[in-house]
């Protein structure tokens, strides 16, 4: 049977390894960074590495798009940055869309709040803004300040959109994604699985426990209420969801915990048990948080397209087309294999 792989995006670790220093260093190298002293063979190797895994090459820009831009500034307007990467992560794709085109990405934090939006709005403008970025943290319906409705350049809106569609944006694709999750574990022949919702107001986890539902149907496997747990994205609540989940009469073979952090308290839960990862229970995440990677064993786990989210924001302002399709652009989650998952132990030899 031919299985195809996903490609998966290199990151600023893997040059670090590649090259053999710190990530650091690799940051300050492709960021250009010359007031840190850094030795020019150093440098090199950074360099030669980026280039040869391809770093920041996955980007869906036409550069070509961008020289209109060059010279000029995009504006990043952002409710949190602080609470989670992804919003750094965004930043991060339309720098790498745009580092050499000489455009400058001006960040501003609002809070979510109004008369910040406008402050900010005006400032960026009175900077040279060619375009604007409208970011929410998590992924909702947005009503925009009027502010927004008379801006002199393009505004794209980055894990929002407006109910009138009157701007572009780009969200994730979080149904395909809790499908993806829900299939991986299929595929290696679970038929009982468990998922950990997050908190149910909250449109991702409406999306990625449809995800759920959808491969599970696709599957000829009866979804079953006993099987969802709520949570809160947090570790606590992954703990005692899994704990529920454990106490079942006919309990999972697999969890798929809607972000990286219920999975880890899902970790504690079936270590606390005495069963093991993934011999007893597999268990795969969401986000690819950097605690993913820390896990033991590394968590199986889907990575949000904020990088790509923010490059695709970048398209569109250098398009500066007003007259452009206003539909939600969704962007798909990547799947990244690791040892938190394998085949039930019921079919072990």
């Amino acid at each position: 049977m031919n299985s195809r792989k996903t490609k998966k995006r290199v990151t600023m670790m893997d040059v670090a390894k590649a090259a053999g220093c710190s990530q650091a260093t690799v940051s300050v190298v492709l960021n250009g960074i010359t007031d840190i002293k850094i030795s020019p063979d150093l440098r090199m190797r950074v360099q030669n590495a980026a280039r040869s895994l391809g770093y920041g090459m996955g980007s869906p820009i036409r550069r070509a798009n961008l020289e209109e831009l060059r010279g000029s500034c995009i504006g990043f307007i952002v409710d949190q940055l602080a609470t989670t990467p992804e919003a750094v992560n965004a930043i991060d794709g339309a720098r790498q869309a745009s580092w050499e085109n000489d455009v400058t990405i001006l960040v501003a934090q609002t809070q979510g709040r109004a008369e910040h939006e406008r402050k900010a709005v005006a400032r960026l403008l009175q900077a040279g803004a060619q375009g604007i970025v409208y970011m929410s943290i998590f992924t909702r319906r947005v009503s925009l300040d009027p502010t927004f409705d008379d801006l002199p350049v393009p505004l794209v809106l980055l894990n929002c959109y407006t109910s009138d569609d009157r701007f572009p944006a780009v969200v994730p694709d979080e149904a395909t994604g809790g499908r993806m999750a829900t299939v991986s574990l299929i595929r290696k022949g679970h038929r009982r699985i468990g998922t950990i919702v997050g908190e149910s107001f909250m449109e991702a986890a409406q999306d990625r426990l449809a995800g759920y539902r959808q491969a599970l149907m696709e599957a000829g496997i009866p979804y079953d209420d006993h099987l969802v747990a709520e949570g809160n994205w947090t570790p606590t609540s992954g703990f005692e969801a899994t704990q529920r989940l454990l106490s079942l009469e006919e309990p999972p073979t697999a969890i798929f915990c809607q972000n990286d952090k219920m999975a880890m308290g899902c970790f504690n839960a079936i270590v606390e048990t005495g069963l093991r990862i993934p011999a007893d229970l597999s268990v795969v995440g969401y986000d690819d948080d950097e605690l993913s990677r820390h896990l033991r064993p590394q968590l199986t786990t889907l990575e949000l397209p904020h990088r790509a989210m923010g490059a695709w924001a970048i398209e569109q302002l250098a398009r500066k087309s007003a007259s452009s399709a206003r539909r939600i652009h969704k962007i798909g989650c990547t799947l990244i294999e690791r040892a938190s998952s394998d085949r039930p132990a019921v079919r072990r030899r």
